[in-house]
């Protein structure tokens, strides 16, 4: 019996750890002069005071300053309710690329969320923020109206 649950134990402690190594792959800074360089206009993208369902879309702009093709090769949301969408092509020296942000303003409350985008850049790994504070709309009641007749006075 001790050697059956020793022998589990060594491999669930196995398994956790090759999955720990491959979730914990560190970023490299890329040492190559000509490599490209991922630029961008602003890291975090303040919403302000919204209403509940208003429009999350936002924008980051970035240029490739390096001297090679720029790749993007991942985003990655810090949550489900953020889902980025971002240039599949290699950004040529020079070029500008988007990476599209879409936020699910269907929850109240504030919002502080990231989006890890991975590239073959000098720093290969760059955060953006989304931040705010979605507020329930006022003009919404939370009583349905009835439907159908009212009873007719006799």
């Amino acid at each position: 019996m001790k050697k059956v649950v020793l022998m589990l134990a060594a491999v669930v402690f196995g398994t956790m750890s090759l999955m720990a190594q491959q979730n914990a792959a560190p970023a490299v800074p890329n040492d190559n002069p000509n490599a490209p360089d991922i630029k961008f206009v602003k890291l975090v993208h303040d919403y302000g005071t919204i209403m509940k369902e208003a429009d999350g879309n936002c924008e980051f702009e970035f240029q490739n300053t390096g001297k090679e093709p720029l790749v993007l090769s991942d985003c990655r949301s810090s949550c489900g309710c953020t889902v980025p969408q971002w240039t599949r092509e290699p950004i040529l020296p020079g070029k500008k690329g988007t990476i599209k942000v879409h936020y699910d303003t269907k929850r109240v409350g504030p919002i502080n969320k990231t989006v890890t985008v991975m590239s073959n850049a000098k720093t290969p790994s760059v955060v953006l923020r989304i931040t705010g504070n979605i507020q329930d709309n006022p003009q919404a009641s939370p009583v349905k109206p009835q439907t159908g007749t009212a009873p007719v006075a006799k």
